[in-house]
């Protein structure tokens, strides 16, 4: 009985580490040594698709940065926030952008949080973009000459999320939500129990008795 009690709170743990799974974070990190010193602008933004998009949410996180940001910022639609504070966007208006003028040091990093749901007949996307110049239309470290996009993160229509890299000197790396590894640490935990408790009931070279229908489990001594 004990064992089947377990066996179930190993399958629920790992259900819910999967279905818990509604928040995407990305650490990123931009090598701009090479700029040091340009007077530049940086932008951020999160908008949904031309069709029905499923309400979603992205944080900027831990913006750190030995070069200066230029306030004030020029927020747009649904932004709240302010740089090296948390960002906050949503995209229930069709234009949701944050721009703020920077003068670049030799590297940038943030966090980027991403909260969705899956539905709707049209994806969200987040971009961020650096330029070389104050006023954002020069695109620096990019291969996208147009928009000066460095990375883009697609949410898709069953809430899982797409990176597209732009920028050789930008890294974007997934980050496990500490409430999954949690999750998945005490399932492991546990299933290492279940081992030990089989391996404990069915010791080598025991007789097992034969049990016929009604058979009850033979009681133990304290």
């Amino acid at each position: 009985m004990r064992y089947q009690s377990l066996l179930f709170v190993v399958s629920l743990l790992s259900i819910a580490s999967l279905s818990s799974a509604d928040v995407i974070t990305y650490d990123v990190t931009v090598n701009t040594s090479s700029i040091s010193g340009t007077m530049g602008s940086l932008d951020f933004q999160f908008n949904p698709g031309p069709l029905l998009s499923e309400p979603a949410t992205v944080q900027i996180l831990d913006f750190t940065s030995n070069g200066t940001l230029s306030p004030p910022p020029f927020p747009t639609g649904d932004v709240t926030g302010a740089l090296p504070g948390t960002l906050s966007f949503d995209n229930l208006s069709a234009w949701n952008d944050y721009f703020e003028a920077f003068t670049y040091g030799t590297m940038l990093s943030f966090e980027v949080s991403i909260s969705s749901m899956s539905g709707g007949t049209s994806g969200s996307a987040f971009a961020f973009s650096m330029f070389s110049d104050p006023a954002g239309t020069i695109p620096a470290l990019t291969a996208d000459t147009t928009n000066g996009y460095s990375f883009t993160v697609g949410v898709n229509l069953d809430g899982s999320t797409t990176v597209t890299p732009l920028s050789s000197q930008t890294t974007v790396a997934a980050v496990p939500e500490p409430d999954n590894l949690a999750l998945v640490g005490t399932a492991v935990g546990l299933m290492v129990a279940l081992l030990w408790f089989r391996t404990r009931r069915h010791v080598p070279g025991q007789i097992l008795p034969v049990c016929r229908l009604n058979c009850a489990e033979p009681s133990r001594p304290l």
